[in-house]
Formats: C-alpha cells, sequence, structure tokens
C-alpha cells in the first residue's frame, strides 16, 4: 500500500499484495451495507484469494482510506470496462459507520476522479434509490441523474438511480 496524507485520512493505493486489506474492508462493508451493493456478502466471502489478487491487478484505482492507527475505514474504487476506454465506472464507495461523516468518501471520490479527468473519462456510478447521504456526496461532484433505474440486483426489491458526470 502506497499513501498520501489527505486531511485526517491517509487515502492509499491498494495492489495484489493488499488483497488481505482489501478483502477485509470489503467484507465489512457488504455485512454493514447489504442493500448498497450487488454484490452479497456470502458471494464475497465465497470467493478465492486469486479472485482478490486479479481484481487489484488491473490497474484502475482500488483506494482505502487508513485512519491514525493505519486501519483501513473506507474504501472507494474506479473500473475502466475494456469495451469503454471513454467511461470509468465507480464503485466500492463505503466508510465504515463510526469514521461517517469526517470526509473520507469525500477524499476517496475526489482522488478516484482526478485519476478519471486526467485521462478524459466520462464517470458513471449507480446509488440505491433512498441513500440520500450518498446522492448528495455525489450531486456534490457535478453528478447527474440520467434517469436509468435498474434493481439492485435480480429479485432484489430495491433499485439503483445511475448517475453521470460528463468530462469537459
Amino acid at each position: 500500500m502506497t499513501g498520501n496524507p489527505h486531511g485526517m485520512a491517509t487515502i492509499t493505493w491498494v495492489g495484489p499484495d493488499d488483497w488481505e486489506a482489501f478483502r477485509d474492508v470489503r467484507l465489512r462493508a457488504l455485512a454493514d451495507s447489504p442493500d448498497a451493493f450487488a454484490v452479497t456478502l456470502a458471494e464475497a466471502e465465497s470467493q478465492p484469494e486469486s479472485l482478490w489478487r486479479e481484481r487489484l491487478s488491473t490497474g484502475d484505482p482500488r483506494l482505502l482510506a487508513l485512519d491514525d492507527d493505519g486501519r483501513p475505514v473506507a474504501m472507494g474504487c474506479l473500473r475502466v470496462p475494456p469495451e469503454r476506454s471513454d467511461q470509468a465506472y465507480v464503485w466500492g464507495m463505503w466508510t465504515d459507520p463510526s469514521h461517517r461523516g469526517r470526509g473520507h468518501a469525500r477524499a476517496l471520490l475526489e482522488t478516484l476522479l482526478a485519476w478519471a479527468r486526467e485521462r478524459d473519462l466520462d464517470v458513471t456510478l449507480q446509488v440505491t434509490e433512498g441513500n440520500a447521504t450518498a446522492r448528495e456526496l455525489y450531486v456534490s461532484f457535478g453528478f447527474e441523474p440520467t434517469g436509468e433505474t435498474e434493481p439492485l440486483r435480480p429479485g432484489a426489491p430495491l433499485s439503483v438511480e445511475t448517475m453521470v458526470l460528463r468530462r469537459g
């Protein structure tokens, strides 16, 4: 892990050798906020080490926010699909409940969006309907709703709203 101080948190880029720390925070996120993610905790728990390492080997940003003790307390990721090299997708945004309201999500998103801006990418994300706090954060960065919604996952009663931040 490599990090840079960012306000009260240290924002850290993670790679394949950091798979255990990344897995830990991802599983905590899925346990805490199951209605915020398309993947379930059971699905993530069953994934082998090789898949976690592969996910961290793409070159796309995978970030953690570390508290003063170096413990991961928030995460945020960006994916550039091979079929859409002009588009990045934010996923996995989460902050530990005991660390919410401290600017970790904002710091993570600023870092992700700076990376996307350097590459002249549009950025898309999905937010669970009813998650007003997350939606307000995304709107404050200029994300706009596309009008598209879809189920959180097959058979789920909740929907996600697609939002986009256009380059330029």
